[in-house]
């Protein structure tokens, strides 16, 4: 991975040489650009004859050329980032640095040193994310440029790359929360925040490109929750719009990234999406937005066993198995929308039961629920009872 050169921001002195320092420096800036550009190219070139020497030599099975194209083209490619790291370096430091910077520019070196103060701490974060910003400083160069025949040739090694840093910014996360909750620390919600971030970045800035460039048929199973995505994609949301639009993002990462966020990591996002519907059902008074949030939770109860807890092969807790398959069995045999709130229902009793104090209003939401779909009868104002078919832990 390319290492970053020290990035010191120099004092503005006022003196004469100094000044005649600053305006040569504004001189020869378009120079400095002008040779970075043209190194960028050069690389570029070089690293894309590589990747198709490469893919070439593995459509032969040609295995002696296959490992010399594959080391030719990652060496071509630890050169291409390299010269746009100086690119930053020489010219776009250079231009805020005299105040003659777009906006665009200051926002990219300001990116660009929030990468960097990742290496001390989160050094396999900031390997990622560096490659990552490089990645897409150039690409979104090509694109604003018009060059389409460069960018056609360039874009498979750039969603390639992309891709697969994606993935490992996400394993990173999975691997980090799957240690806090076995060291049993209670604050991950920045880590949950960052995992859906990742999911929302990739699915509206990359997925488009796969998209194009490799078709719609690829991605049939998840066009349609990637058009929901879309619906929350743009204007403000409120909180049941953001819970439902990171359920959307959770759902599309089961298909799209299954092992670089493995079964156990999704799992807890989904449980800490449980967990704020469940919060947010309680705190909402308007009977409307209240109703509009259990449709939700309806929705991600289902999204949660059907996508997530039926592929599950590992449980802890035999009992926890057992009382999944009573429930998954009914599921999957009712045609009843009714019948599969009313199994849903019972689920989330079961769920919630050994932390029933924590849940007391939204358990009592539920038992209410029940007892206008017929299941469950008042005996005094505020006690239920069961008539048939729950599962156990009521």
């Amino acid at each position: 991975m390319v290492e970053e050169r020290s990035l010191k921001v120099l004092s503005n002195n006022t003196t004469f040489f100094n000044k005649v320092s600053n305006t040569l420096t504004k001189l020869l800036i378009p120079t400095k650009i002008g040779i970075n550009g043209m190194m960028i190219n050069i690389k570029r070139t070089a690293t894309v004859k590589a990747y198709e020497q490469l893919k070439t030599a593995e459509a032969n099975n040609d295995v002696s050329k296959k490992e010399q194209f594959q080391n030719r083209y990652e060496e071509s490619y630890t050169l291409y980032l390299e010269s746009i790291d100086k690119h930053i370096m020489d010219s776009i430091y250079k231009k805020v640095k005299n105040n003659t910077a777009s906006n665009y520019e200051k926002d990219a070196l300001s990116n660009y040193y929030t990468i960097v103060h990742l290496k001390d701490n989160e050094y396999l974060e900031y390997k990622y994310r560096k490659q990552k910003f490089l990645l897409d400083l150039d690409h979104e160069s090509l694109v604003v440029s018009g060059k389409d025949k460069v960018l056609n040739k360039y874009e498979p090694i750039y969603i390639e790359k992309i891709d697969t840093i994606y993935k490992g910014i996400l394993k990173n996360y999975s691997v980090k929360l799957a240690d806090g909750i076995r060291a049993k620390v209670v604050n991950q919600v920045d880590l949950y925040k960052k995992i859906f971030e990742t999911l929302e970045d990739y699915i509206k800035n990359m997925l488009p490109i796969k998209i194009k460039i490799e078709g719609e048929n690829k991605y049939s199973k998840i066009l349609q929750e990637y058009d929901e995505y879309e619906k929350f994609s743009v204007g403000k949301l409120d909180e049941k719009d953001f819970l439902e639009k990171n359920m959307i993002l959770l759902g599309l990462s089961r298909v799209l990234f299954t092992h670089s966020l493995p079964l156990v990591a999704a799992e807890q996002c989904y449980k800490k999406l449980l967990k704020d519907t469940r919060n947010l059902i309680v705190s909402t008074k308007a009977p409307e937005k209240r109703e509009t949030t259990y449709k939700m939770l309806l929705e991600l109860i289902e999204d949660y066993n059907v996508k997530l807890l039926s592929t599950k092969v590992y449980w802890d807790k035999p009992q926890e198995r057992e009382a999944y398959k009573k429930f998954w069995d009914a599921y999957s045999k009712t045609g009843s929308s009714e019948e599969k709130e009313i199994l849903s229902l019972k689920r989330e009793l079961y769920e919630t039961a050994d932390e029933y104090e924590k849940y007391a209003e939204v358990r009592q939401f539920y038992k209410d629920k029940l007892v206008e779909l017929g299941v469950m009868k008042k005996i005094k104002k505020s006690t239920c009872r069961t008539m048939k078919g729950f599962f156990t832990k009521l």
